[in-house]
């Protein structure tokens, strides 16, 4: 997880996690984000977010992120880490998400 301070028009420039979907949490501000999907469309999939929103990024696309305020923006960011072979152990996960072990079993079982 990071926090990430974001100043006027301030940007994470486009890039990608070959092996993890990021989800993003707005904490203040208003932000622009987006994706591209994979060949053949490559279609871009954007939105702005104002405060409280939450988008995921999916594993191994270009996205990207923009402060579209004019005052600064702040996001939590995580990237889901969930299907490592083998698994990584589900009492690190659970705790670093902070969340029942049972949740952390459900989303392991779905890779």
């Amino acid at each position: 997880m990071v926090r990430i301070d974001y100043a006027p028009w301030g940007i994470v420039a486009p890039h990608y996690h070959p092996r993890a979907t990021e989800i993003i949490t707005v904490i203040e501000g208003s932000l622009e984000v987006g994706f591209v999907t994979s060949n053949p469309d490559n279609r871009l999939i954007s939105k702005t977010l104002q405060k409280g929103d939450v988008f995921v990024f999916p594993v191994g696309l270009l996205h990207f992120q923009r402060n579209v305020g004019h005052m600064n923006a702040v996001t939590i960011s995580a990237l889901i880490i969930f299907g490592s072979k083998p698994d990584i152990s589900t009492n690190i996960l659970a705790k670093a998400f902070q969340v029942d072990k049972n949740i952390v079993q459900q989303i392991q079982r779905k890779f």
